[in-house]
């Protein structure tokens, strides 16, 4: 159990490394926003990291269409970054639903 548990961390360790090596290959001002936003949510109380990801892809995908993080997020960044916070959490919020409920189900 302690072994898996050591297993899992070391392999969240490296999927987040993963990501912030990902965001330090965009361009400057994309990884500028990225960090912004990071902070942001951070500040906000986010504590699924995963959600980085999906911005990384975010981002990935605008460069490719050649757009700018400010087509990108918008004339308000925070309420973009609200937006992504409200969704995350809802989903989050159902996977720890379940996760409680299948625990009290195998008692």
């Amino acid at each position: 159990m302690i072994l898996e548990k050591i297993s899992d961390v070391l392999k969240e360790k490296r999927e987040w490394q993963a990501m912030e090596n990902r965001a330090k290959n965009l361009p400057k001002d994309f990884y500028q926003a990225y960090k912004a936003i990071q902070k942001y949510m951070f500040n906000m109380g986010e504590t699924d990291w995963h959600i980085f990801t999906d911005i990384n892809e975010l981002f990935e995908l605008a460069i490719i269409d050649g757009r700018t993080p400010a087509e990108v997020l918008g004339e308000d960044s925070s309420a973009f970054a609200d937006e992504l916070l409200s969704e995350n959490k809802q989903d989050w919020r159902e996977k720890y639903r379940q996760e409680l409920n299948d625990y009290f189900a195998q008692k």
